[in-house]
């Protein structure tokens, strides 16, 4: 595995502490007890239930040992913490589309917390990787899979 940090804001750490915690105290039982119902039924060689439970215990287990690596490596951010009009991880940034006028604002966060929905980018997505260093007032040009857009910051806040 690799051994680079990994940036987060202290929601995003919580938020993987519950699923976490959600899949070993919730998931792990469930599987378990899945898999001793199965038992229970006989012959395991064709054993539908028994090899269903079982692919499922070890995608859990999978899953559990991606995020407890997730958290061994995380570098929790306070965002509320940081100050200043320069963007970096962490901050809300209001920007005005310089074409239609219409102003957006994303939070940059770490890769699994964003959601474009709830208006949290991901650190690595093209648009964060055009603001990160820039200033209110600033233009950056974004190339997104609808081609290439022009933004002007607007605001740049910590919360």
């Amino acid at each position: 595995m690799a051994t680079e940090r990994v940036p987060m804001t202290i929601q995003g750490y919580k938020q993987l502490e519950a699923e976490l915690h959600r899949l070993k105290s919730v998931e792990r039982p469930r599987i378990i007890q899945a898999i001793a119902e199965a038992r229970a039924h006989g012959d395991l060689s064709e054993n539908a239930e028994y090899h269903a439970a079982k692919e499922a215990q070890g995608l859990n287990e999978a899953k559990v040992a991606e995020l407890e690596d997730k958290l061994s490596r995380a570098e929790v951010i306070d965002p509320s913490k940081l100050s200043g009009d320069t963007v970096k991880f962490g901050a809300t940034v209001t920007l005005m589309d310089e074409d239609t006028e219409e102003e957006v604002k994303y939070q940059i966060v770490g890769e699994f917390e964003a959601n474009v929905r709830e208006g949290k980018i991901s650190i690595g997505s093209p648009i964060a990787r055009a603001l990160i260093g820039r200033t209110k007032g600033d233009s950056v040009e974004v190339t997104t899979p609808k081609g290439t857009r022009s933004y002007e910051i607007v605001n740049v806040e910590y919360k």
